[in-house]
């Protein structure tokens, strides 16, 4: 007798950072509910998003191919009409439905301005927009005054937007469930991106005079690319000191708890239900939310916004936790891994630019030749194009800005990206390897940047300043 494929259950939140789940060891969040989960599977300790912003990271989700490849430079709602996905495009989610998987889409979507979920692959699609207009009929005095530095949320836990979220997917899980067919179900919380609105008992849950700085805020930003004081000024916290942050950190810190106990209640739910069931959680990308003392995510590559939780649980009720310390995308990884786990064919395999992590969550024998760095890359976004392509290995990250000064960080004695080697006579040697390795992977990965000859001129033959004059 064929067995069943396996279910696909995929859980992503919005801007949360790595060292921001109780798994990671860093900062003090309470995420019981996701610690739990990443007891029972592979926690990827080194997972990164290629692209650390919304639209872009969900359509490379989805498509399994790097945004600049399809035109997705940036949010299809900045200032800027750009391209995006489109429904004829391959998707995983489109393989999995003409497989006969049934499948649900539930919150955040970012992936096309123009269509829906539902002509991606998806049957069905609660969205924000529904939540919203719940929120509106039920309590439709509610207003919100402090713009994207957040505030408690006056609507009850039971009623917040995370908690809403977690109920229609455990309401469509049940029906999934009972249809005796294989499905996928997708939940991207919007949590907890700014502004960050924790409700209740979660709204105080943090004391800001507890709230630890973050290892990057003390930057004095020497010799670092103009932008970065820029952002400063663009969001008005030039003059923010640690007191400032930590309130808006605790709400951070709050909402992430807030989120961890509905994802909690949708693993609970699945648990008494089919445990044929892959399970995955992750985030697009990171927050700065005042490390390097900025807003949001844009103009930088630091870890803050690159680095994001990772965790994987293959099917069965007695899975037993382990950690995986190898490079891995968390968004471009997931076409071909899905693939492989569900095992699927399509002729879309071979351009697909991510690599399945399917041996290394069954531990079998390490691939010869696993990636030993990450490449991330950034287009621009509401305050101006700017564009950057980085590579980052175990120990070292350079960042080639390509209208500013390059950066370059020493990850094993500055691990707070604070100090810009990329002026130091003695790193030459180094950043020429690492300028070398950045160009071929952006030649592997069809990125049109370095096909401009200019481009190709700066990265490869040194024609760029080794740093800013004045410092």
């Amino acid at each position: 007798m064929q067995t069943r494929s396996p279910n696909v259950l995929l859980i992503t939140a919005d801007q949360l950072r790595y060292d921001c789940v109780g798994f990671s060891g860093r900062y003090p969040v309470q995420t019981p509910h996701l610690d739990r989960l990443a007891a029972q599977s592979t926690v990827f300790h080194q997972a990164y998003s290629h692209v650390p912003l919304c639209c872009p990271a969900r359509q490379s989700l989805l498509h399994g191919r790097r945004p600049e490849t399809f035109g997705a430079l940036w949010n299809y709602n900045a200032f800027l009409p750009v391209g995006s996905l489109q429904p004829e495009q391959f998707t995983w989610s489109k393989l999995l439905a003409d497989h006969g998987y049934q499948t649900a889409y539930i919150g955040k979507w970012g992936v096309n301005p123009d269509y829906d979920a539902t002509a991606f692959g998806y049957d069905s699609y609660i969205s924000e927009a529904d939540y919203r207009a719940f929120q509106k009929e039920r309590y439709p005095d509610i207003q919100y005054t402090n713009g994207y530095f957040g505030e408690t949320d006056p609507v009850p836990l039971e009623d917040s937007q995370t908690h809403w979220m977690a109920r229609q997917a455990i309401g469509t899980l049940k029906k999934l469930d009972a249809g005796g067919k294989p499905w996928h179900m997708a939940v991207h919380f919007p949590e907890p991106h700014l502004p960050c609105r924790p409700s209740g008992r979660f709204a105080g849950l943090y004391d800001p005079e507890d709230i630890p700085e973050w290892e990057g805020f003390r930057d004095k930003f020497q010799g670092k690319p103009y932008i970065q004081q820029q952002q400063l000024l663009n969001w008005g916290v030039e003059h923010y000191t640690w007191a400032d942050w930590a309130p808006i950190v605790a709400r951070y810190y709050g909402i992430i708890s807030q989120l961890d106990e509905a994802v909690g209640q949708i693993l609970n739910a699945l648990d008494t239900m089919d445990t044929n069931t892959i399970v995955i959680f992750t985030a697009d990308h990171g927050d700065m939310c005042g490390s390097h003392g900025m807003m949001d995510k844009h103009y930088i590559l630091y870890d803050d916004v690159i680095r994001v939780p990772l965790a994987i649980r293959l099917p069965g009720r007695n899975q037993t936790g382990r950690s995986e310390n190898r490079f891995v995308y968390n968004l471009l990884d997931m076409a071909p891994t899905l693939i492989d786990l569900t095992g699927l064919n399509t002729d879309e395999s071979d351009r697909l630019q991510g690599r399945s992590l399917a041996p290394l969550l069954r531990g079998e024998q390490e691939p010869e030749h696993w990636r030993n760095s990450i490449v991330a890359t950034y287009n621009g976004q509401q305050f101006g194009l700017y564009t950057q392509r980085m590579i980052r290995t175990e120990n070292w990250k350079y960042i080639w800005n390509l209208t500013d000064v390059d950066e370059l960080y020493d990850l094993s004695s500055d691990p707070g990206e604070l100090v810009n080697q990329i002026g130091n006579p003695a790193s030459a040697p180094l950043i020429k390897e690492m300028r070398n390795a950045l160009y071929h992977q952006l030649k592997l990965d069809g990125d049109p940047v370095i096909n401009n000859e200019w481009m190709f001129h700066q990265l490869l033959d040194g024609a760029k300043l080794a740093a800013r004059s004045g410092g």
